[in-house]
């Protein structure tokens, strides 16, 4: 059905205010301003009520003129840091981007920024120049924050980004004693309900595809230990351990060397699924059937645990929700500078596919 009202008339031949804003909403021009500066003081019905108008009328911000109003840029960088290896020729890029995870993590900040008119841009801090560019960006006032997805432990950029002190949120708990606001899963919470769920299928001896090295993020030893306090407050008192690098060839050789070490196994966690999925590829060649003879479980829930043969037993990472929350602190520390640095902490859930 066409909108023949007057008020959409008068929308087609000029531009959308915040005035029409108003006059849908039932509120005042004022709150509306509130609203669309991203501004705190507004109830959280009222906001919603703004939005919803905003979206029905297709009104669209002046960001020059907001941003002299407001000093912000209207955009926030999102950083995906790690250190390249020193003869890499590019190719740890399409490795680290072939990670589900990565897509996921986007996705719930655009989802989350969308409705604030508040653009996210990649960057890749990975060599020394490419950190500096980061910095750069930021000191200039092209961004109001930095959303940082770091993947390696002795990653520098999360105490520069605090030296610099520019708004920033971690995606995952950083490694060494930062003050800097981060949200992180409940990562011991997931490991023991990986054991759990093991040990109630009957398994004992159990294996777990670790991480070692600059990879071994504080989240994935949370992992390895909350699995090993899940196993032993179920009575099982040893597990045997075999490191990974988080891929699927990690895993693959990880499970070949627990097959070695402990020929009776017959459960294995992984930190993350891609390892889960090699783990099942080793033990099919090893003639172990899965989960007749060895149960798998993962860590994730991405979109390959799924699509594994059988479908994988996972510890499902809220990925999508806690980048969403990442982006809403980051507004938070954007619009009150002198706020104290913040954390959230989201609940993992076991997903019970057909490898365990």
């Amino acid at each position: 059905m066409v909108d023949s009202s007057p008020l959409a008339k008068e929308r087609a031949t000029r531009s959308v205010t915040l005035e029409d804003v108003a006059r849908v909403a039932g509120v005042s021009r004022a709150t509306v301003s509130r609203v669309v500066n991203q501004q705190r003081r507004v109830a959280p019905a009222v906001r919603k009520s703004v939005m919803a108008a905003v979206e029905e009328i297709g009104y669209v911000p002046n960001r020059a003129a907001r941003s002299l109003v407001t000093r912000k840029a209207g955009a926030v960088v999102v950083v995906v840091s790690g250190l390249a290896p020193e003869d890499d020729d590019g190719s740890h890029v399409a490795r680290m981007f072939s990670d589900p995870f990565f897509g996921r993590v986007a996705g719930g900040v655009v989802r989350a920024l969308r409705p604030l008119d508040v653009h996210p841009v990649l960057m890749l801090a990975d060599t020394v120049r490419a950190r500096s560019q980061v910095l750069a960006f930021l000191e200039h006032g092209s961004a109001d924050g930095a959303l940082l997805v770091s993947t390696h432990v002795d990653d520098p950029l999360p105490g520069q980004l605090v030296e610099l002190g520019r708004p920033a949120v971690v995606f995952a708990r950083p490694s060494g004693d930062l003050p800097i606001s981060f949200v992180d899963a409940g990562n011991a919470d997931g490991g023991r309900l990986a054991a759990k769920h093991l040990i109630s299928r009957g398994r004992r001896n159990l294996g777990v595809v670790s991480v070692h090295g600059p990879l071994n993020m504080p989240a994935l030893g949370d992992r390895v230990h909350g699995f090993r306090d899940g196993a032993a407050r179920e009575g099982v008192a040893y597990v045997a351990a075999s490191p990974g690098d988080l891929s699927v060839e990690g895993g693959d050789a990880a499970v070949q060397q627990l097959l070695a070490d402990s020929p009776d196994l017959d459960g294995v966690f992984a930190c993350n699924d891609l390892m889960a999925v090699g783990a099942i590829q080793a033990l099919r060649r090893a003639g172990r059937r899965v989960p007749q003879d060895v149960s798998v479980v993962g860590f994730d829930d991405s979109s390959i645990a799924a699509l594994s043969d059988p479908p994988l037993t996972t510890v499902r990472q809220p990925i999508e929700e806690m980048a969403g929350e990442m982006a809403h602190l980051l507004m938070q520390l954007v619009d009150e500078p002198e706020r104290r640095v913040m954390s959230a902490v989201l609940d993992p859930t076991l997903v019970e596919r057909d490898s365990a």
